[in-house]
Order: structure tokens, then sequence, then C-alpha cells
């Protein structure tokens, strides 16, 4: 098999036959969710898709349904920011489908003004990376049973953060001086300290299970967009949303990085894959690099333990 490094532009053509595994994708209802699910049933496997609001989630499993003949698609609404959902959605898929292969968190939002979560954490590192956190330890006995594979989803974004504010995980924390594109870049860097030290445990507990990242480059989605208009519209995220669409790539060209590192065997776990080209902001995927702060063991340590205590569970990967 040719290494599609060496030829320089991996495709979704370099994706296998996925029949008889399952995949679970988190945040269907759009963007780079709709489209990695998309590429998943199109080769074949059974698309475990999330989203928090039911009738958008039926919405995106029809239009799935309808873009991929015999698509084996399947819907359970998740609300990330929501401890309690999370849990009962690990259970629900648990029940239903009995095996999992690889799961895919892409789910997010951005750049959001301050608000808390259902447990009283902050927004973005409560949906980015613990809701995520969360739904991997609940699904954690289907994973090593079928040596599966984590992806978590980053942003270049993670370049920006130097640490990680851990009071974003205690409920009702003061943040002063919050910042919405500081806690969207740290919630990004949460993602790859996860990844590092799940891939850390994993490797030292002898687990055949790969947790691996990626990140899309800007891809034109309207997450930013949507994300600077939580709380309102907002000139910054037209701004902002108009630079995409001058520079960004499309949200198919933006699942790229994502659907290899989900599907490619070749893939070591603590491996990173985002854009090739324009300083990782578009092009065919490959395996970058990831700032200091995001190899940082001692920060990704205590990440883990603060995640742990505040979704309330132990998560030994073991």
């Amino acid at each position: 098999m040719t290494d599609p490094d060496r030829a320089g532009r991996w495709s979704t053509e370099d994706i296998g036959d996925l029949h008889g595994r399952t995949f679970l994708v988190t945040g269907v209802t759009g963007g780079l969710g709709a489209e990695v699910a998309y590429q998943l049933a199109h080769h074949g496997a059974r698309v475990v898709a999330t989203g928090r609001d039911p009738v958008r989630l039926e919405e995106a499993l029809t239009a799935l349904r309808h873009g991929v003949h015999d698509a084996q698609a399947f819907g359970v609404r998740l609300d990330l920011a929501d401890l309690d959902s999370v849990s009962a959605a690990a259970t629900e898929i648990a029940e239903r489908f009995g095996r999992l292969d690889v799961m895919v968190n892409n789910a997010g939002i951005m750049a959001a003004p301050f608000r808390t979560s259902a447990q009283g954490y902050e927004l973005q590192m409560a949906t980015n990376h613990l809701g995520h956190f969360a739904l991997a330890a609940h699904l954690w006995p289907l994973l090593v049973a079928s040596s599966g594979r984590v992806v978590s989803v980053s942003s270049l974004m993670h370049t920006f953060a130097r640490g990680i504010d851990l009071r974003s995980l205690e409920p009702g924390a003061p943040l002063p001086k919050y910042d919405r594109w500081t806690a969207y870049a740290q919630s990004k860097l949460a993602n790859l300290l996860f990844m590092r030290e799940l891939a850390r445990r994993t490797s030292a507990a002898g687990l055949d299970v790969t947790s691996v990242a990626a990140h899309p480059g800007y891809a034109l989605t309207n997450l930013s967009q949507s994300g600077l208009q939580l709380g309102g519209r907002s000139f910054q995220g037209a701004v902002v949303h108009q630079f995409s669409r001058a520079v960004g790539q499309s949200a198919a060209a933006g699942a790229w990085p994502l659907e290899r590192a989900a599907t490619d065997p070749g893939l070591t776990s603590g491996t990173y894959v985002g854009p090739a080209n324009l300083r990782q902001l578009r092009g065919h995927p490959k395996p970058v690099g990831m700032t200091s702060t995001a190899r940082d063991l001692d920060l990704a340590a205590r990440l883990w333990a603060a995640s742990e205590q505040a979704a309330g569970l132990t998560f030994a990967a073991t």
C-alpha cells in the first residue's frame, strides 16, 4: 500500500472498507461532523450520530440517508454541556449497539460569551473537553473490547493558549477578565492534552487502543459565526465569517484530517493530523506538530485529575 505522505496527497479514496465497524461522531448537524458521517457511511460503516437538538439531528440523518444509499445511520441525542445527558447517551449507545470501534469527538462551540454548563462549568471547556472526556470514560469498556480508537478534534487556536485555567472545571469558580477567544483556545489545548494523556495511559497499560487528534485548518463552516452570535448578533462574528470565506477551505476539505485520523490504520497513538499547506490552514491531511504546552505531561495529568473530579468519575484508562 502506498504511503499517502510519501505520495503527498491523502484523499478519501484511501479510506478502506468499513463494513462491520461502528463509528460514533458527535455534532453531525452541520459542518465537519456531517461531512465525516457521510464519508464513514459511504465506506460502509455503521454511524452513530449525535446532536443536541432532536429535530436538527433527524434532519441530518435524513440528509445522510438520502446521500448514501443503504446508509447505516442512527441518532442519539447528546448535550455535551450536561453530564447527565452524556451519561444517558453513553448508556443508550452501549445498550443499542453493543460495539464501538471509533469515536470522533467533533462537536463543539467556538468563542461563545461567558456562560455555564448545566453543572456550572465554563461552557466552552464543558462542551469541547469535559463532555467528551466523560463520554469516552463511560464508553471505555466498548473501546477496549474492540481495540478501538479515540479521535479528539482540536484547532490551530490551541497555539494561542499558554496554559489552562483549571478553575473553568470548578462549578461557580470566578473567572476574572474572561475572554471568549482565550477560553476557546484553552478548550482546544485541553483536547490535545487529553489525547496525549490517553495515549500515554493506554501505552503504559499495554492496551491496544489508539488515541489521536486532528484539526481542520481554516474550514468554512458556521461554527465561528454561530459561536460568536450565541448571545446575539455580532459584528465580530460576521467579520470572522467573511474572512473564512476569503481564505478558508470547504467543510468537506476541512473534514479530511478528521477522516484520516479516524480511519488510517497506519497512525500511531499521539499523532496529530492537520492540513499540509499554508501553515496548516488548508490542504490534504498529514501528521503535524503541536505546541510544547500541548506536550506538557504535568499539565496533562493535572487536567485529567481535574476532569475526573468535575465529571464525578474515575477514568483510569486501563
